[in-house]
């Protein structure tokens, strides 16, 4: 089993925006698959698919960002899911607008989301798919900066970043995720 978990935070204030950019992958992956999250608890949303022979959970937290462990953990241990069977999917300030970069470990790198992750399913040491929005223009804070929508030329630019994202969680389906991290990496 595997799960697929978008950060983001709920609200339609926050749709588009770039800390939500995960959400919007788990949109993509639940649209190619007509499998919307219409299951509530372990406090997100989330549906069940089988594909390639795999049970498959999209899941995004509906616990804001920076709670995000708060609803992987519980899911994971009623699952009975291993860390190496999880991706993460998340925004990155340090990669360049639509830019893909995956890794299987690492720090939450001042990531609140991902803090939160490290910290409830206890290691570093999972997938995850860092997905790049640049850093905030001079004099803008962070904070204001990650919950504002994209410009339309960078959401544009961002559409191919999803469906890349969304090919290489398909593409764990299929391959160890050592074999999509040089697939995608780079791409």
């Amino acid at each position: 089993m595997k799960l697929i978990v978008g950060l983001g935070n709920p609200g339609k204030q926050y749709d588009k925006t770039k800390h939500n950019i995960g959400f919007s992958v788990i949109d993509e992956l639940a649209a190619r698959w007509d499998a919307p999250l219409l299951q509530s608890k372990f406090k997100g949303a989330f549906s069940t698919v089988h594909k390639n022979g795999e049970k498959v959970i999209l899941l995004k937290p509906l616990t804001y960002m920076n709670l995000s462990g708060e609803s992987i953990r519980p899911l994971m241990d009623y699952y009975d899911i291993q860390t190496e069977d999880l991706v993460v999917l998340y925004d990155d300030l340090d990669l360049p607008t639509g830019s893909l970069r995956l890794r299987q470990k690492g720090s939450a790198g001042g990531h609140n989301g991902i803090k939160s992750t490290i910290s409830h399913v206890g290691t570093q040491n999972f997938n995850r798919i860092r997905i790049g929005i640049n850093r905030p223009p001079q004099g803008m804070k962070v904070p204001d900066y990650v919950l504002s929508r994209f410009s339309d030329e960078d959401w544009a630019a961002m559409q191919d970043v999803i469906k890349k994202s969304a090919d290489a969680c398909e593409t764990f389906l299929e391959k160890p995720f050592l074999e999509v991290m040089n697939e995608f990496n780079g791409r």
